[in-house]
């Protein structure tokens, strides 16, 4: 994120892979001819150089070498974007590394930009591969109750996982079903490489199923209200 501070001055916040989440100061930045003015708006990946005072941390430099520049010429890209960044920004942590974070952020920004799949499909990608990060997944590869790998059938929000077949209780509001399709999805968002994990789509029945699995995951363990869902539609 990018906040105009005085003058000329602007507040930044970083996601780096060393030190986690960093706020800094880019001094004159939004002066006309400064070197930081471009480097320092959102949706930019590069190396900065900077150094830490007593009280703050102020960036002199900045090499970069990504701007995102097409996804601002695609309002829709700009919030699906600014909604990345909005989470990023709300588990992120200082002083911790955070390299596993700012890699999936780089990817959904590339996979976004290039618009080979759906946008919601990237977002829902996104959430989950995010709750892997932050080791609260849910269990889909065996049943949370017997422990079967075979006969997946049903997700259980009670049970933050799957439940086969034979274990499936006759009443419970909190199940949704989950086609072998949606199945084979799910695990391979919690279990691919970076590079792979925007290499699928889903059909349309099945990614009706992954929306209202995770729409009914989130209402039940989401803690925050992100200000940008409120441009998305279907949030």
């Amino acid at each position: 994120s990018s906040m105009a501070m005085g003058e000329n001055d602007r507040r930044i916040l970083l996601l780096t892979r060393e030190r986690g989440l960093i706020s800094a100061f880019a001094r004159g930045a939004r002066r006309q001819s400064n070197a930081l003015g471009a480097a320092t708006n959102p949706f930019t990946f590069g190396a900065f150089e900077a150094f830490e005072g007593r009280n703050s941390v102020t960036v002199v430099r900045a090499e970069v070498q990504e701007y995102f520049r097409s996804l601002m010429t695609d309002l829709d890209n700009v919030y699906y974007a600014s909604y990345f960044l909005e989470v990023c920004e709300y588990y992120g942590e200082p002083g911790v590394d955070e390299t596993d974070r700012l890699n999936l952020l780089y990817v959904t920004l590339r996979a976004l930009e290039k618009g080979v799949i759906p946008r919601q499909l990237i977002r829902r990608i996104f959430e989950l591969r995010t709750l892997y990060i932050n080791g609260e997944y849910p269990d889909v590869f065996s049943c949370t109750e017997c422990g079967s790998r075979e006969n997946l059938t049903m997700f259980s929000l009670r049970n933050r996982g799957m439940i086969c077949k034979e274990c499936q209780p006759k009443e419970d509001g909190g199940l949704f079903p989950v086609s072998e399709s949606l199945l084979y999805a799910l695990q391979l968002i919690l279990s691919a490489p970076l590079e792979k994990l925007y290499s699928f789509t889903l059909g349309e029945e099945s990614m009706e199923e992954f929306e209202r699995l995770m729409r009914g995951y989130q209402r039940r363990y989401g803690e925050h209200k992100y200000k940008s869902l409120d441009f998305l539609t279907n949030s």
